[in-house]
């Protein structure tokens, strides 16, 4: 089969290399196997490549976050899901055409899933999901303000937070996504810069903002903060310019804020076997309806690892880059 390998990190596209390695073999007990249909290149998968994530294996070493697969055969005491099924894997290192995990690791994708959607089910819509859920106990009419806001996470965010009653403020790099946020849902978009905070309270009419989601960092956190009101939340999930978040200190000492960091593995911890089942059941309902989606741009091969790295890097796409493993999808 072939499998991806990383040999060395930094340049993403220099230190990968599509191998043909063993099959994985049959199932032992408690164990399921399935081909991966696809997977998405996600900014952390980039960030893994680099050097730059929080994991830093030894090399050679398998990137790959997420993944959907079909199952094709599982071992003894496997009764959640059968050959034939969809699923998701919640562990890594899925960037090769076949796995083979312990069967708590899988869970059923909701049956008639796009696979291409379903391929990026397992982080950013939980991760908009529990955004909202798990750091501040928002109530209808609320607020918040996120930046990053025409990234997956921040569009499926806008979506989410409809239909709660939740008022979403988004900031964006540029005024041409104004138009295609709002027709998410959006319920104002500003244009980040130095005057971020007074263009804010003008679309609010200065109604206190609980909670602020910053996947930039560095002065942008800062930004991002003088938006929120007195005692409200700053939560901090990404670093798109490589730098720690920063802060005032009169935001944190005179105005009672907190900065608090999320990642989705953390969360989903903190939860039962059951409980993540039961948020990946929901959400891929939601997908299946088309009450969530994400945009794909293109769909790679597996041996075309180095130009689907290299093209997920550029600025400005339409979409996702998904690669497919085994065939198109």
């Amino acid at each position: 089969m072939k499998q991806i390998l990383l040999e060395r990190y930094g340049q993403p596209e220099e230190g990968l290399r599509c191998a043909d390695v063993p099959d994985v073999g049959a199932p032992g007990a408690g164990e399921v196997v399935f081909d991966v249909l696809a997977f998405p290149i996600n900014p952390a998968d980039i960030s893994f490549c680099r050097g730059s994530y929080r994991l830093k294996p030894p090399l050679p070493a398998t990137p790959g976050a997420e993944c959907v697969g079909r199952v094709t055969a599982v071992g003894a005491g496997v009764s959640h899901v059968k050959p034939g099924d969809l699923v998701i894997n919640l562990q890594r290192e899925n960037w090769a055409q076949q796995r083979r995990v312990k069967g708590d690791d899988v869970i059923a994708a909701a049956p008639g899933i796009d696979i291409q959607q379903a391929a990026m089910l397992r982080i950013n819509p939980a991760t908009a999901l529990l955004l909202l859920t798990d750091v501040v106990d928002l109530k209808p009419g609320d607020w918040i303000v996120q930046n990053v806001a025409n990234s997956a996470v921040g569009r499926l965010l806008i979506r989410l937070a409809g239909p709660r009653g939740v008022k979403t403020m988004n900031v964006v790099r540029r005024d041409s996504l104004f138009g295609e946020l709002k027709s998410l849902g959006a319920d104002a978009c500003v244009v980040d810069g130095p005057d971020l905070a007074d263009a804010v309270k003008a679309h609010t009419r200065e109604a206190p903002i609980r909670l602020g989601l910053d996947a930039v960092s560095g002065r942008a956190t800062a930004r991002l903060s003088a938006c929120v009101g007195e005692g409200g939340v700053v939560c901090n999930y990404g670093s798109m310019t490589g730098e720690d978040p920063v802060m005032s200190r009169n935001a944190l000492i005179s105005g009672g804020q907190t900065l608090v960091g999320f990642i989705l593995g953390r969360a989903l911890g903190t939860r039962s076997l059951d409980q993540v089942r039961a948020i990946y059941a929901d959400l891929g309902q939601q997908v299946t309806k088309g009450v969530l989606s994400a945009p794909v741009e293109t769909v790679y091969p597996i041996e075309d690892i180095k130009e689907a790295v290299a093209h997920a890097q550029r600025g400005e796409r339409s979409g996702k880059i998904l690669v497919a493993p085994n065939g198109p999808v």
